[in-house]
């Protein structure tokens, strides 16, 4: 993935760094020598949106997924509050499980359907999106007076207010969860990743999160590179000097670029809307077959003052936008900022990008603004997803060859666990343009191995200011790298996915996770 040399066969690690490449190893000698029986190496593919801890702790979350049937879902919360009884016998206790969509239901649950099977237990059934829940009676009763359900469907800010009735995980628990999550994603040749905001309202496990990064990382629970985007919720007014034009910041002014190489401080999250999984995205357009067209997460001029005292503050934001009529109010706030204060290199990012209409994509490269995309949602749920934008958006939907030919850059990302970790898979999937199904969405958004690749490397790297370290076998950058049993470029599109990862090397160490055996 580096022009100046775009192929070689040998490949010498000093210290943790490329040493050099083909004859500048092979003139020197070496203590060891490893014969990978030409294999193809990659440079580790990084993640630019993740969320580990939410990773780590569905791992180990009872799940309703895969359920088709309201009564076949209520059996399942019945038997994990039954099993958090014979565990812990405390009355009035949480019972949370993941895997809840509601498409596989045709509606949602109600708090009453839940009160039957909670047996006093408080409720709480995590949306796969992330951006909603189903909740019983028990937790609406304790929630503050005003806060919007329908029929025990929370989502979005509603959301949050159910999660922060609830004790924080300890350091401990996030601590693991970091780790389980972080050799999953070893295991996918993920050498890096941006982990996409801690210490917010709708994802905060805790009021200090960061710390429990830091412990994993003293435990030795933390094999790979992490960046972490902090919520912009964290920011507060500060009384800073009026030369600095500094009107909110986190505390000591803390921002992007904190940290070393193992562990740093990222963008800023800003979160303008919600998923297309629970339609709370917000568009221009109602969704098809549906009276509404979603929701922004505030008001937009104070949604626009969060992104500009971000900018002002000195942070690179990643600002969450799936819908188009989030991605508008994103852009105008990037722009007012810029105008306001020039940064030729913010790097600021749109995260996911869904729907991002024709008229739209000169804005986002007149303002040097990158798109982070999941491909693996469109893989996945592509089917739905196409069918609630309607013949004429459903090109429009993550898109890859109108980024690149307007010189947006173009980043991938998983967002893990809401879909495939997968970064092969999602390579695939930006060639193909195919979903689970086989269905092609917007066809001619599909680009080359070498540009997925690359989106997975060196636009990665680029994206979270790592471009100096990581993103290509250079000398001087760190050796990250990821063993293939096939080259990508040279298998049937179809195939890409299914190309096994046989080692992955971090810091010029195999990291590879023990595979369980048989």
């Amino acid at each position: 993935m580096d022009p100046d040399h775009p192929v070689a066969h040998d490949l010498g690690i000093w210290r943790g760094r490329i040493a050099g490449l083909d004859e500048a190893a092979t003139s020197v000698p070496a203590r060891e020598v490893i014969d990978l029986q030409g294999a193809t190496v990659l440079p580790g593919f990084i993640d630019a949106h993740v969320h580990l801890a939410w990773t780590g702790f569905k791992e180990s979350t009872p799940s309703v997924a895969g359920r088709t049937r309201i009564d076949d879902v209520l059996a399942a919360v019945e038997e994990a509050v039954q099993d958090a009884v014979a565990r812990d016998g405390a009355p009035g206790g949480w019972v949370s499980l993941a895997g809840y969509d509601q498409r596989a239901l045709g509606r949602h649950l109600t708090a009453a359907e839940l009160d039957r099977v909670s047996h006093g237990r408080q409720v709480f059934l995590l949306h796969d999106s992330g951006h909603g829940c189903v909740v019983n009676t028990a937790v609406l009763d304790r929630l503050p007076a005003g806060v919007p359900h329908e029929n025990g469907f929370l989502a979005e800010g509603a959301m949050g207010a159910a999660r922060a009735l609830r004790l924080p995980y300890s350091q401990r628990e996030l601590a693991a969860a970091i780790g389980r999550a972080a050799r999953t994603c070893l295991a996918e040749g993920v050498t890096a990743c941006a982990e996409a905001g801690i210490g917010g309202t709708l994802f905060g496990h805790s009021p200090v999160e960061l710390s429990a990064y830091q412990l994993a990382r003293d435990d030795g629970l933390l094999p790979l590179r992490v960046q972490l985007m902090v919520s912009a919720d964290r920011l507060r007014p500060v009384g800073a000097h009026t030369d600095d034009g500094i009107p909110r910041a986190l505390d000591l002014g803390l921002r992007t670029g904190f940290g070393d190489e193992w562990l740093s401080v990222g963008a800023l999250k800003v979160y303008t809307d919600g998923g297309m999984m629970a339609r709370t995205a917000a568009l221009t357009r109602p969704y098809e077959g549906l009276d509404h067209a979603g929701q922004l997460q505030d008001d937009p001029e104070a949604l626009a003052d969060v992104i500009v005292d971000g900018h002002l503050a000195g942070w690179q934001l990643a600002v969450h936008a799936i819908g188009d009529r989030a991605a508008d109010v994103a852009l105008d706030a990037l722009e007012r900022a810029q105008r306001l204060r020039p940064r030729a290199d913010a790097r600021h990012r749109i995260e996911h990008a869904g729907l991002i209409r024709p008229d739209q994509l000169a804005r986002f490269a007149r303002l040097g603004v990158t798109a982070v995309v999941q491909p693996h949602f469109l893989r996945a749920f592509g089917d739905d997803y196409a069918a609630v934008m309607g013949e004429e958006r459903a090109p429009w939907m993550y898109r890859g060859r109108a980024f690149l030919d307007h010189g947006i850059p173009l980043v991938g990302s998983s967002d893990r666990p809401v879909s495939d970790g997968s970064p092969l898979r999602a390579v695939q999937f930006m060639v193909e343009r195919a979903s689970a199904s086989g269905r092609v969405i917007g066809p001619d958004e599909g680009i080359t191995v070498e540009q997925a690749l690359h989106a997975y490397t060196v636009a990665g790297a680029r994206a979270c200011r790592w471009e100096d370290t990581l993103g290509s076998l250079t000398p001087g950058k760190l050796a990250d790298l990821v063993v293939l049993g096939d080259d990508p470029r040279h298998v049937a599109a179809s195939r890409i996915g299914e190309t096994e990862v046989v080692a992955t090397y971090v810091g010029g160490r195999d990291r590879t996770p023990a595979r369980a055996p048989g």
